[in-house]
């Protein structure tokens, strides 16, 4: 399985996908501050990768703290929680990574733990929330191969899959655990503008899985469903509200409403963590706003002209009446989703529908 983020020797190691497909680059984060920039500039991306690293690199800031005392240790964890806090304002499992970090840290230190037993156990906590982001992905896999046709013909945009988790991947893992259940895949990967997630990392990882793939420009989605030449669409989020609504990468909104109009499902994958109960609907989503270059640029190549203003907002709001079902490693959850999805959370790990 391909390795997007792991511990190496005291240190956080993941694969650069900006260098992606063409090189194959991992870089190794030393500090706290090292993760913090891995996930601003987009070394490591997608929601739930987003949230492991973060993890990591909480753990590697008590690691590597000089601290004696835990009042010491606990200034400088918590001014590392608000580091990490600041890289990326959209994918909510970062700061449900991040809390559920404080949670173990705060009951340490209430508990009157050392500073070394401290250093152990949230080194503990960061393995575990990887592992856990993994089995996830697998189960989430198994629950939305069921929704996928003997033979189909999907549709993702982004990337959603190994890359985008501790492994395997959400969208990409239906699509990698239906083809392992023996059924005739093939896939569509938008190539995601401006960013180009899908041309560069989903057809990167699905080729190297021998998984049937074909490239489109994100314009001609709609021409396809036209023709009849797709049969779902899976995607991945970065946020889901408490009534469905779902933030994923932009241009994810535009996939739904043209699948909606053609009658194909459109369903969405994504682990506990991306489900935000707190968030009533999409419209109290924040949308980051990336710097313009990724838009004036491909590469080193310039492709708008000077003077022309730029608008580069990663992401958009897919509202829940467009999304046939919400995929979860603890099964597959469809309207109403305030009803629903708050279910999710209180069935066991165990259950299969919602």
């Amino acid at each position: 399985m391909l390795p997007t983020i792991e511990w190496q020797n005291d240190s956080v190691v993941m694969i650069d996908q900006r260098k992606l497909p063409s090189k194959e680059v991992y870089v190794t984060c030393r500090s706290v501050a090292d993760v913090a920039k891995a996930i601003k500039t987009m070394v490591i991306r997608g929601a739930p990768a987003i949230g492991v690293s973060a993890a990591m690199g909480l753990a590697l800031a008590v690691k590597q703290s000089q601290a004696s005392g835990t009042k010491q240790l606990a200034t400088e964890f918590f001014k590392a929680c608000d580091m990490l806090a600041a890289t990326r304002p959209t994918a909510v499992n970062l700061f449900w990574a991040i809390e559920r970090m404080k949670h173990v840290f705060s009951g340490l230190v209430n508990s009157g733990a050392s500073v070394d037993d401290i250093r152990a156990r949230m080194d503990l906590e960061a393995r575990r929330i990887h592992d856990e982001d993994v089995e996830s992905c697998r189960r989430m896999g198994a629950f939305g191969a069921a929704l996928v046709p003997s033979t189909a013909r999907i549709l993702t945009h982004c990337n959603a899959g190994a890359l985008a988790t501790a492994g395997y991947g959400t969208a990409l893992g239906v699509i990698r655990a239906a083809k392992e259940a023996g059924k005739d895949i093939t896939v569509l990967a938008d190539e995601t503008r401006p960013f180009l997630q899908g041309a560069r990392l989903t057809a990167w990882e699905l080729v190297r899985d021998g998984i049937d793939t074909t490239v489109i420009t994100d314009n001609m989605a709609g021409a396809l469903m036209r023709q009849g030449l797709i049969d779902l669409v899976v995607v991945g989020a970065d946020r889901i509200a408490a009534n469905g609504d779902t933030a994923n990468k932009i241009g994810t909104y535009s996939v739904a409403v043209l699948a909606r109009e053609h009658g194909i499902p459109f369903y969405v994958a994504a682990p506990l963590s991306t489900i935000d109960l707190k968030t009533p609907d999409g419209s109290r989503i924040p949308i980051e706003e990336r710097p313009s270059k990724e838009v004036t640029h491909i590469g080193p190549s310039q492709v708008t002209p000077d003077g022309a203003r730029i608008r580069n907002p990663a992401f958009d709001v897919t509202p829940h009446r467009f999304i046939a079902a919400i995929i979860t490693e603890r099964g597959v959850f469809k309207a109403p989703f305030t009803e629903t999805l708050p279910a999710a959370f209180a069935q066991e790990p165990a259950a299969v529908d919602a």
